[in-house]
């Protein structure tokens, strides 16, 4: 078996930070001299190469072109390498992975995003083991094919399915969860891989990029108090194309009048309306409660079990793919990268 050839692809964010021990401030790492910084990667039985955004970014000002960006450098890159690893901000890394996964059709290749929470040059950085496993993850083969078919994100010991994932800490090093899907991989003295859980490309299909991600979408939590002029300039905001609705518990939301009115007037200028719980973990059932009944009947899109950063990142992809509107609600509902449950 000839050995696995990775991409890096840093994009920014605090893993490719060291220290200027002169000035005590943190300047982004020179992944040129990868290898001489970290040593340990040349243990891996795997090839490394590494490219950089001109100007690496924070995650904060992370944006659809951005995901572009990277697309296109795994696009150009696909047939020469095994396999990718993301280097990426931990504040957006969800909305980034989800997108990606939307964006690279019938991907027979691991795509792992990974970051820290610590610099690479700190003490006690979690930046190396989060690097190195990512790597290792990436270029794993069975039966001379990549064990890992999806977009993945690795952080503290744990390999997400990537649109399943939210940010839920900013200081610990377990900063990720997977609230409604079991982890990939799990790193300990070995990797531990749950192959039933993993996404599989039958091989039938040509690889594709989508590069048309339509940024006409909003959010809205709701919450007790919330009034109908907050819920009218969201709805009427020009150009508005899809909404997702953060609901409480099971997909419920208040039950007076103004509330079925608004929505109703939006689902008339074809607004796309999303119901998606506000809960970390858990689905939406609409009609299971009187609350969510008005809901379901007109005809609110079913979230389910995806998260709020893939339901953002869904809509944007189908709405940049021309879904017709009549099939919209049904393609939605419908898992196309396991972000959503089947049923």
């Amino acid at each position: 078996m000839k050995q696995s050839s990775i991409l890096l692809i840093y994009t920014g964010g605090t893993i490719g930070m060291v220290k200027d021990y002169a000035s005590g401030a943190l300047k982004a790492f020179n992944f040129d001299k990868l290898l001489e910084s970290i040593p340990e990667i040349k243990q891996l039985d795997c090839h490394v190469d590494s490219v950089s955004f001109k100007e690496p970014i924070d995650s904060s000002n992370m944006n659809p072109s951005h995901w572009v960006q990277i697309a296109t450098l795994i696009e150009e890159n696909y047939d020469s390498h095994d396999g990718f690893v993301v280097l990426h901000g931990s504040d957006t890394m969800s909305y980034t992975a989800s997108a990606l996964s939307f964006m690279l059709e019938n991907l027979g290749k691991p795509v792992i995003f990974t970051g820290s929470q610590l610099p690479i040059g700190d003490l006690r950085t979690d930046a190396k083991e989060n690097l190195i496993t990512s790597i290792q993850i990436a270029a794993l083969r069975k039966k001379n094919k990549p064990v890992v078919q999806e977009v993945g994100l690795y952080f503290e010991y744990k390999l997400y399915r990537a649109n399943r994932t939210t940010k839920i800490n900013a200081e610990h090093f377990q900063a990720f969860a997977s609230l409604n899907y079991p982890e990939l991989i799990e790193s300990g003295v070995f990797l531990k891989v749950s192959e039933e859980y993993l996404l599989r490309n039958r091989g039938r299909k040509k690889f594709t990029v989508h590069k048309e991600m339509d940024q006409n979408v909003a959010i809205l939590k709701l919450f007790p108090g919330i009034g109908p002029l907050v819920l009218q300039s969201v709805v009427r905001i020009p150009g508005l194309k899809a909404l997702v609705l953060e609901t409480y518990g099971a997909g419920n939301a208040p039950t007076e009048p103004w509330v079925i009115d608004i929505l109703r007037e939006a689902k008339e200028k074809n607004i796309h309306i999303v119901n998606v719980t506000q809960c970390s973990g858990g689905s939406v059932s609409m009609g299971r409660y009187e609350t969510s009944k008005q809901l379901e009947e007109l005809q609110v899109i079913n979230g389910k079990d995806i998260t709020t950063e893939a339901a953002v990142a869904k809509l944007m992809y189908l709405l940049g793919s021309n879904v017709s509107p009549k099939l919209f609600k049904s393609i939605f509902e419908t898992s196309l990268r396991g972000e959503i449950e089947e049923n």
